[in-house]
Order: C-alpha cells, then structure tokens, then sequence
C-alpha cells in the first residue's frame, strides 16, 4: 500500500497531461504592518497546460449574466487601485537609496541606485535605438537592498524556464521599468528570446481582456500566453463569442494600444484584493481560497484594465503593432465539468505587422495540412458523437496505423525487446499500489464488477511490474525489455479533445526496461539511438533535453545524483558534449527523464518519443533481482551468498501514443506520404474495357506481395483517372493497354513528379523497385 508521506507527494506533483487550465503556483508572502516580507520560492515560466488547482470548491458560481459594453465595475475597480497605489508610493519613497552595480553579459557594468534605477535606464545609457526593442529584463541578484519582493498567489505571469546553466536557477524575469533591488547580473531580452515572446503575448492577453470586458461585462478567469500566442477565459453566463465579434475585439485592442500605456505593478493586501474583484465571483473564490489571511499578491494595471498578476509585462504598449482574435472554444472552470463554462479567446500578437502577415500565411499552410481535414479528404479516420475522443480508422488509415506497428515490431526484434499482451482492465487496488489512483483516478474510466472498483487502464507500467514480479528475477535476464501495443483509455474532458491529438482511446508504443544501475546509461543510450533510426527515416529533426529533480520529488538525493548523472552521460554519448541541455527541475516526481522534441516539415515541435527513469515503481511493486553469487566469510566458514538487488525502471515511447503520431505525420507530409507508409501505393488504369481484366490480373500480382494496389476500371478517360490518382495522392499510376499486356508490362510513371518520364516495365522490375522502396524506407 501507499504511504501517506508518498501520497502527499504523488498529490502535489499532478501530471500536466490532463490539466486545461493553468494557475500560476501558489506563492505567499505575509504582511506586517502594510508591508511584505520577502519569501523566496523558485518557480517556472508559465506554461500553456499547467496543474490544476484541486482544491478549489466545485460547482457552479457564476450565476446569472446579462451582457454589458463598459460595465459598471472598471471604475470601481479603478478606485480600489488609486487609494492602493497611493499606499504604494508612500512605502516605496521610503526604501533605501544606496549604489548598486549591475553586470552586463559582457563583463561590463553599470552603476545604478537601489529603488530608482531601471533596466530601461540601462538600456537607453547603453543604447536608445537598442531600448526600444528590448522586452524585458532578466535579473540574477547577488545582494538585494530590502527586498519588497512580494510571492504573488492566484496570478498569471511568468519566471524563467528553458535554461542552460545551473546558476539561471536563481533568475528573475523584470518589468523594465521596474526599479532594481540591488546588484545584479541583467540579460535585456528582446522578441527573438523565448522569455520575451512570452511576456509580450501575455501583455497582448491583458489587452485582449481590456477589450473582452468591454464588450461583453464578462467576468475573467485566466489569461496566460501559450506557445503560439496566448487565450482569456471568461464567463458570460449562457452568452458565446462569435468569430464575427473579431473585428471589434480587434480594433479595441489596437486603439489602447496606440495611447501608448505603461504596465503598473502593484502590491495589494488580500482585502484589497477581495474588495478591488468583488463583481467576479471566479476571483474571489480565488482569492479567498489561496491567498491566506495576512498575505498580499498583485496586480498589474495598462490603461483601465486591472488583473490579478505577477508579471512581468512589456515597456509600453506601442510595442504591440499586430494583433488578432483567432479563434475561439469553451472550457470549464478549473477544468471540472460540474463547474460553469467558460469563453475561451486565442490570439496573438507581433511587434511588426509584416509578422502578423507571416503568422496568416503559415496559417492557411496549415490548414492544408491540417490531420482533420485530410483524414476525412483521403478517408482514413474520422470521430462520431457516440463515441467522443476514440478514432474510427477506416480501412486506408488502418493500413498507415499497421504499418507504422510493424515498424516498429521490426526494429523491437533487431534490439532485444520482448512484446508482451497485458490486459485492459484492472482492479483499482493495482492504481492505489502503484500511487496513480491519488493523481490519475479522476482521469480514469471506473466501474464497478461484484462489489468491487474496476477501470481501464490509462498506461501499460503498473501491468509491466506484475509481469515482472510474477517469478523470481536473476541478473542474467537484465535488462529486461517489455514491450505493448495495449489499448489504453483516459477519460479526457470533452471541451479537450482535437482531432488525433488527444483522445480517449490510443495506443502507444510503449515499453518498460527493468535494468541494474550500472546498466542505466548504455540502455539510455540505445533507446536514444532508436529515437534517432525512427525520426531519420520521417526526415524530422529533434532537440534534447535533461530534465531534472523537480522541488517536489520521491527519492533520496544521492539516488536523484546517480539517474541524473547516468541520463547526462547517455546524452554525451550519443548527442555529444554541448549539443543538448539542462531543464531544471522539470523531471517526473519519480525520476529524471530526457525530452526529446522532434521538428516536422513546418518546423512546428512535438512532444512525441520520451525516455524516464523511475525508482518508485519497483519500490513500490517491490521489485527485485537475485545478484551474482558472492563468497562471504561467515564465522571462519565459506558461504555463497546471492544479494537481492532493486532493479531501475526506464519507460520509454518512440512513437508516443500511434494516434497523435499518425496526426503528426499527416501533417509533416501534407497527404503525401512516403511509399513504405503510403495507404494508397498504386493505381492500375486500363486504357479501356478491353483491358480491365488485365489490369486485375496486374493488381493481383502487387497484392500477393504486400501492396495496395487498386483499380480504376470507370469508364472516364485515362487522363482523367490519371489526373484523379494523382489528386488523390497515389505513390504511382499503373497504365495498362494492348502493349503491355502483350508483354506482361505496366507503364509506370511517378504520381506529382513531372520530372520522371514514364516508362513501361515488367511486372517483375516493378515489383522488385517497389520492394527496395519499402525496404529502405521511401
């Protein structure tokens, strides 16, 4: 069973796969006397899909809405801030007026005075042009002056992520015109930095619910940036925003951003903080239930618009030249379906609007691309609302879905990997064991059989374990490598489901490598070399990375120092020193794991293959090997003695789950896929009735060997068909006539490529290129 120190800890370190809404981790300071003592806690650059915040009261709080343009409360709310920042002003003239020395990345420095100098003063002492590019700052403070620092609770915003050295560790994300706290090493960050992109489309979302607020009198929730842009959800009762509402959110933004705004931060009591949001339910049940009494957090403030928030944001708000409402979808509060829906608004935003013309353009590309669309176009899957998030995959999609399995059975053979079959359904006391049921329960689909609970399983590991503790383990079987194409099922909301990509029902190619320590960095090594076979041949690059303990994690610290070192000697090894980095305290709670984010022909990332270790798994199974037999000495007397040894757990996926690997490939290849994965490898086409039994007779040969070939055997004209098989994206156009069957031939001309004359061969020549094809994975 699960202790409960365990429990605690499997508690606090949710899984961000099933989480939609993302709350900035909860940070706290307490207040003396209208002040805020520092506290310092580490925290992560918001992402788009973060943990849930769980213990937050369920159900519906929004009540009734009526729709409202330029509600009552924005000046209401303005007055809270006004007496606020008043206080503000006061506290701040007081702080301390010292020299502090700031340290540029060139070795240079800057002297400056606590609690008045700038990162933008900085920045214009060293270049004006340069200034008015820079976004934000990024801080690393060796001494602070009084730090008024406050660790904001129930807002968005963002800290530092995506780092190489250990010392970023300690850095800060800085509003340019935010006065510094002392000395500091500082990187001014402009729109090409990940950091920068994020703080301007989070700044662009706080602009957006300017607007939304204006519009609708609707009540926000949450508005984060996310990879390519950045959303605002909001409740408006039964009310929905419309594609045509555009336009005006549009033009709303764009005018307030003309004024030219500053961003204003400001520190508030949590009273002033109920009193200043007491129109929005959703707020005060945040606040109320996260900020403990005595505390404080803050808010920013651009033109009217005031939100709970953390920051940092941009400079000023002209730095925003493009923007645009993109799309819209619902969700619900804190992503529980018995809470009220709500509004989401996507958009994104440009310092330069040629940009915005860019981002439209690849957009339109890919729609193209899009995996729904071509999934329907070439009839390989499609979703009914009688089974929501589970794929139908027609016979043509099957046939990419089972070539992609035999590949990789074939390559599971050629490096010592065992498939095993493991069942779909499991007593939940499997889940409590193993410590998903404490993070995963609700994720699951549970039943109950004879008085007891029962639930699909939603990954293989947990059956891989009870497969491996079945009989007694000896050294000689390690590493032992397990794999299973199991179905597996995950009750995900249905506000999240798109496309192939997340889904209810999939199956990944998922494996379990039970080896001893000292086999850990070799069985790395040769998973990431199997990684690297697999995404040559789709032709997508990847970047790695090296995840590593998170501030919340099972495991002693030498344990924790042993995986991390054996991951990082893995990735030397295969990658070389210097090509892959660090991400700080990004692991699993259970072990230190290596991302791997693969490119496709957009150069858009996916979150596919993954290698992770795990030590909890075979404690908690209580896994074990018998060791080489050792002579020991035992009062005077000889004994052989054999150790019982923990063994390491490695999971492992190359394909990830084949669902959304099929959605990535069919977008990497636009619809035309490559010979050994192509649905549709040939089309026979008779130049007339005369022939169409000979053209049978050719598709029949093509079967017996492996491929699909069909026939056209309509009465339209031969261009046509040709025309069509290409449309229709065929690898190759077999044309037979009178000429070729007399001499047991096909014309064989090259679907899409104008540049390869036609040519007749023999069925034989043909069948064997098409073999070396498949073989050598064109």
């Amino acid at each position: 069973m699960v202790q409960q120190s365990n429990a605690e800890a499997v508690k606090i370190n949710r899984t961000e796969r099933f989480a939609v809404l993302d709350l900035s981790s909860s940070r706290v300071v307490h207040i003396a006397e209208e002040k805020c003592k520092p506290e310092n806690h580490k925290t992560r650059l918001t992402k788009s899909s973060g943990k849930l915040v769980d213990d937050l009261k369920s159900g519906r709080i929004g009540g009734s809405f009526n729709l409202e343009s330029n509600p009552h409360f924005i000046e209401e709310r303005k007055e809270v801030y006004e007496q606020a920042m008043k206080k503000q002003i006061s506290r701040q003239q007081t702080k301390p007026k010292v020299e502090i020395t700031i340290t540029l990345p060139d070795g240079s420095t800057k002297v400056g005075t606590s609690w008045l100098t700038t990162p933008m003063d900085i920045a214009q002492s060293i270049s004006k042009q340069m200034a008015k590019k820079v976004i934000v700052a990024e801080v690393i403070y060796s001494r602070k002056i009084e730090d008024d620092e406050v660790d904001v609770v129930g807002a968005d915003g963002l800290d530092i992520d995506e780092v190489n050295e250990g010392d970023r560790n300690e850095a800060e994300l800085w509003d340019m015109m935010r006065p510094l706290i002392g000395d500091c090493r500082m990187r001014l960050l402009k729109w090409e930095d990940k950091e920068a992109k994020a703080v301007f489309w989070h700044s662009s979302a706080h602009y957006m619910g300017f607007a939304m607020e204006c519009k609708y009198g609707c009540h926000l929730t949450h508005g984060p940036p996310i990879e390519q842009g950045f959303f605002y959800d909001c409740y408006m009762g039964d009310n929905v925003v419309s594609d045509k509402d555009f336009l005006n959110l549009n033009q709303t933004v764009m005018q307030e951003c003309k004024k030219n705004q500053n961003f204003e931060r400001l520190m508030l009591t949590k009273d002033e903080a109920l009193d200043m949001f007491k129109y929005n339910p959703f707020k005060v049940q945040y606040i109320q239930t996260k900020i403990p009494d005595g505390s404080c957090t803050t808010v920013y403030k651009n033109g009217d618009f005031i939100d709970l928030c953390r920051g940092p944001h941009v400079p000023q708000s002209t730095m925003i030249q493009a923007f645009a409402a993109t799309k819209t979808s619902a969700t619900n509060w804190l992503a529980k379906t018995e809470n009220d829906t709500l509004q989401r608004v996507y958009g994104v935003s440009f310092p330069e609007k040629s940009q915005l013309k860019k981002w439209i353009d690849f957009q339109e590309q890919a729609k193209l691309r899009d995996h729904r669309r071509l999934g329907m176009q070439q009839e390989l899957f499609f979703f009914h609302p009688l089974s929501p998030g589970s794929a139908f995959f027609l016979p043509h999609g099957t046939r990419v879905y089972n070539k992609l399995l035999d590949f990789i059975r074939k390559e599971y053979r050629n490096r010592g990997y065992e498939e095993v079959t493991s069942p779909n359904i499991f007593n939940m006391e499997l889940w409590n064991i193993s410590g998903h049921a404490l993070h995963y329960k609700e994720n699951m689909f549970r039943f109950d059989v004879e008085g007891q609970e029962y639930g699909m399983k939603p990954m293989n590991c947990p059956g891989h374990c009870l497969m491996y503790a079945h009989r007694l383990r000896s050294y000689r079987e390690l590493p032992l490598r397990l794999a299973d194409f199991g179905v597996l099922h995950r009750n995900e909301i249905s506000g999240a489901l798109s496309g192939l990509t997340r889904v209810r029902r999939f199956c990944q190619d998922d494996a379990h490598i039970f080896c001893r320590e000292d086999q850990i960095t070799e069985e790395v090594k040769g998973a990431l070399e199997f990684m690297k076979a697999v995404y040559d041949i789709f032709g997508m690059t990847y970047k790695l990375e090296l995840s590593t303990k998170p501030e919340k994690a099972l495991g002693d610290d030498s344990l924790w120092e042993t995986a991390e070192k054996a991951l990082a000697e893995a990735l030397d090894g295969f990658a070389g020193s210097g090509n892959w980095r660090v991400n700080p305290g990004d692991g699993a709670f259970y072990g230190p794991k290596i991302d791997i984010k693969v490119f496709d022909a957009m150069e858009r990332s996916h979150q596919c293959a993954t290698i992770q270790l795990d030590f909890q798994l075979p404690i908690r199974f209580n896994l074990s090997y018998r060791g080489e037999a050792k002579a020991e000495e035992d009062g005077g007397n000889q004994a052989v003695v054999n150790s019982v040894n923990r063994p390491v757990m490695v999971h492992r996926a190359m394909l990830g789950s084949l669902e959304r690997m099929m959605a990535v490939l069919t977008e990497h290849y636009g619809g035309r896929w490559p010979f050994w994965l192509s649905p549709r490898q040939a089309m026979v086409v008779p130049v007339g009735q005369a022939f169409i039994e000979y053209a049978y007779h050719v598709q029949k040969l093509f079967h017996e060997n492996g491929f699909y070939v069909d026939i056209d055997d309509s009465a339209k004209t031969m261009n046509k068909k040709i025309r069509e098989a290409e449309k229709a994206h065929y690898n190759y156009v077999l044309v037979v006539g009178a000429a070729e069957k007399e001499t047991n031939e096909v014309n064989c001309r090259e679907a899409g490529n104008k540049e390869v004359q036609a040519k007749n061969m023999k069925i034989e020549e043909t069948i064997e290129m098409m073999k070396r094809l498949v073989a050598e994975y064109k």
